[in-house]
């Protein structure tokens, strides 16, 4: 009897903790899945940022000319004008979308920055500017990747993230499908910029 009952409590443990494992597998397996919401949020956070690995930038692009200049919209309140070249814009294997910027002000300043844009976790990088001579590139201005920031006047990062370059943390295409769309105005989001910036 005594045999029997002992029997019977180790069918019972492991029923309750084959019930404990089962509860657990479903969530770690919908973790895994792209389309199951807020799971995935969670493993995105916590589980892919360690794996990723940056592509090393070893060379650049060559400086922009105006013909290969395709203008966007920031915010109809600035006075500063943006550009990307069509010529740098690349859609790499490691997610990220590198471009050059031309910002010009009403005097005719130009500001031009090699950057990267990391549609998966609202981040940009700078990875070179114009040097002091206005002919070629400066390395030693490079970052480290930093959230995207909104609501500014010239938050360009911002418009090129949500409006041209990434949708559901991915790029929306290979670098010609975004290069048409920024030339042709095709913008991903419905926000209106102007008023509220």
């Amino acid at each position: 009897m005594k045999v029997s009952a002992f029997a019977v409590a180790c069918v019972a443990a492991g029923v309750l903790l084959a019930g404990c494992s089962s509860t657990k597998s479903p969530t770690n397996a919908s973790n895994t899945s792209a389309s199951d919401g807020p799971k995935s949020d969670f493993q995105y956070l916590f589980d892919r940022p360690s794996t990723w690995t940056e592509k090393k930038v070893d060379a650049l692009p060559a400086m922009p000319q105006p013909a290969n200049l395709l203008p966007f919209t920031v915010s109809q309140n600035t006075p500063l004008q943006f550009a990307v070249d069509a010529k740098s814009l690349t859609v790499d294997s490691d997610g990220v979308v590198r471009y050059t910027v031309v910002i010009t002000s009403p005097s005719g300043a130009r500001n031009v920055n090699y950057e990267g844009i990391r549609c998966e976790d609202y981040a940009w990088k700078l990875y070179a500017g114009l040097n002091a001579d206005h002919d070629g590139w400066d390395r030693t201005v490079e970052n480290e990747w930093t959230r995207i920031e909104n609501g500014d006047l010239n938050a360009y990062h911002a418009a090129l993230y949500q409006d041209y370059f990434c949708s559901s943390k991915l790029p929306v295409g290979k670098a010609d499908v975004i290069l048409n769309n920024i030339k042709y105005k095709r913008a991903n989001s419905t926000l209106i910029r102007g008023s509220g910036g």
